[in-house]
């Protein structure tokens, strides 16, 4: 497959982020885990993909996400959200890499026609060029609720409320290993003839080792072929992070991935890996370092068992088609007349793109977590479709 080529400019900034890696390389002795590799290009401040200046999102971007689909994902995420906010005083909003802001503004707007404002909307979203584009966007679209929007840096030491992380934990970085002849292995990059190569060395110790141990392929590997996979230390230390600050309220978590079992299933055999350029899917991470979104799949499994760890109650897991039709998305399309056709098609369309399993509808899953809140209140989009046997 051929991919669309840069321009010079665009050329450059990725060799700039180049160098940098090389010398990051260098520093750690020749070699880096694939975990820090991802970090340094997704998230180098100035110069990272998600740091830069360069559209992310919609179709002068490199992918599309729900909220970029349709307004009708967060309206119908806002009735969730609600029935939450409704069941406690001055509870606010978190919401992860808010990324256009498109979702903020979908959620406010519902939330403030049912009644359910939250004290404040707080945004976590380190990338500067993010913040202003969302900025740019509140002021268009709901101006008399900038005061209740606040820019964070940091996580808060005590939150109640809700928080919301859409296509978050796809982008956390993600240790690459390799199961082979009973030795656990972890892929890394070095610097070799000019250029970001491949070299695994033998994982034998500390908490990466200890999982890799733990998971099917370990078992799978003595009977079948190599495994290669993928496992995520930093969504383990990120829902850890969340527990600790929830006070009270509800973590929603929306993202592509599955259980443990079909994570890691036999024929899954090469990993979750996957690059998105220009709206154009491949596999290799070293291709325009810096240009490129780099994404895994969600082990869902280890999010739940760390989240439970940490005192989490586990109260949903379902497919987003569940989700969004257990939370009323058809009430909201039927509440444009399917006679007035200019409008009508167009969000049947995107509804047709949420829910449908040949689109986003199955293999994106939403994940509830709560503490110290109504259990009726956190699963209305949990009601019909309950998955949570297969984690």
């Amino acid at each position: 497959m051929a991919l669309p080529q840069p321009t010079s400019a665009e050329q450059q900034y990725s060799d700039t982020l180049k160098t940098i890696l090389r010398d990051q390389i260098s520093q750690a002795g020749g070699w880096l885990s694939f975990a820090d590799y991802m970090e340094t290009v997704l998230y180098t401040p100035t110069i990272g993909y998600y740091s830069g200046g360069a559209a992310k999102f919609g179709a002068q971007g490199d992918f599309v996400t729900a909220p970029e689909i349709s307004p009708l994902f967060g309206q119908t995420l806002a009735r969730q959200v609600a029935t939450v906010l409704q069941t406690m005083q001055n509870g606010a909003i978190l919401e992860f890499g808010a990324g256009s802001g498109k979702l903020a503004v979908a959620l406010l707007q519902t939330l403030e026609m049912l009644g359910a404002l939250p004290e404040y909307y707080n945004i976590l979203d380190l990338s500067a060029d993010l913040q202003q584009r969302q900025r740019t966007l509140f002021e268009q679209h709901i101006p008399h609720l900038a005061a209740r929007i606040r820019w964070l840096t940091t996580l808060p030491d005590r939150f109640t409320g809700v928080i919301i992380a859409n296509e978050v934990l796809d982008a956390m970085p993600v240790h690459l290993i390799s199961w082979k002849d009973n030795h656990i292995l972890e892929r890394g990059v070095i610097w070799q003839n000019q250029q970001l190569s491949w070299q695994e060395q033998p994982l034998t110790t500390g908490e990466l080792f200890t999982i890799a141990q733990q998971l099917p392929p370990a078992e799978q590997a003595r009977y079948a072929h190599d495994y290669n996979s993928e496992i995520s230390l930093a969504n383990r230390h990120f829902m850890r992070s969340i527990a600790d600050s929830l006070q009270q309220g509800m973590i929603l978590l929306v993202d592509y991935g599955f259980g443990q079992n079909e994570y890691y299933h036999a024929q899954r055999s090469q990993g979750t890996l996957m690059c998105h350029y220009r709206h154009y899917a491949h596999g290799d991470p070293f291709f325009l370092p810096g240009l490129q979104d780099i994404t895994s799949h969600v082990d869902f499994s280890a999010v739940a068992q760390t989240a439970q760890e940490a005192d989490l109650r586990l109260t949903g897991y379902t497919t987003q088609a569940h989700f969004l039709i257990n939370c009323g998305i058809t009430d909201l399309l039927a509440d444009t007349p399917a006679d007035h056709t200019d409008h009508y098609f167009p969000l049947a369309n995107q509804v047709q793109q949420l829910v449908s399993p040949a689109e986003m509808g199955e293999l994106f899953k939403v994940m509830g977590l709560s503490k110290g809140v109504d259990i009726h209140a956190a699963t209305l989009g949990f009601a019909r479709g309950d998955l949570r046997r297969l984690l």
